[in-house]
């Protein structure tokens, strides 16, 4: 019971920091994290997040953020992530993320008994439309639920510095 309060204790000291340090973030455009129910991924849980482009010019890198505790039992995790745009067309990309390098060694940053990495998905993108953008992240492991995820999310930044 005491293990559990100071993970608990340590992961909100860690997203309060996050907070703090992100809202001096002029890059970030989007960004969104889903906490995983019980560190336990299942298949049929997947995350939804909806994004306003209200400008079609600028360009955007595409990030993937996972949190994983360091019992996690493989080095890399795949998704799905679909993409539906205003007009409706979609588009699924299968990603995997590598977050362990051949040693075993987690890569990202770690407070405690958690990583944080963010996975560059697609660099400079320019979306065709305005308007309301739908992204899906799906785990596409082999296993029905990921044991050890304790978040998942998006982060949509601007490519040009300001």
């Amino acid at each position: 019971m005491k293990i559990r309060k100071a993970n608990t204790f340590y992961l909100s000291i860690a997203v309060y920091i996050i907070f703090l340090l992100s809202s001096c973030d002029k890059k970030r455009y989007f960004e969104e994290y889903t906490e995983i129910p019980n560190q336990s991924w299942n298949r049929n849980n997947i995350l939804r997040y909806n994004v306003n482009i209200s400008d079609n010019k600028i360009p955007l890198n595409i990030f993937l953020d996972i949190r994983n505790s360091g019992k996690y039992n493989y080095s890399n995790l795949y998704v799905f992530l679909k993409t539906q745009s205003p007009e409706k067309i979609i588009r699924i990309d299968t990603i995997e993320c590598v977050i362990a390098d051949d040693n075993g060694r987690w890569l990202g940053k770690g407070i405690g008994d958690l990583w944080d990495n963010q996975i560059l998905v697609r660099k400079n993108v320019v979306f065709p439309d305005t308007g309301n953008y739908i992204f899906e992240i799906e785990q596409a492991m082999r296993d029905e639920s990921l044991e050890h995820i304790s978040d998942v999310g998006l982060r949509i930044e601007k490519a040009i510095s300001n």
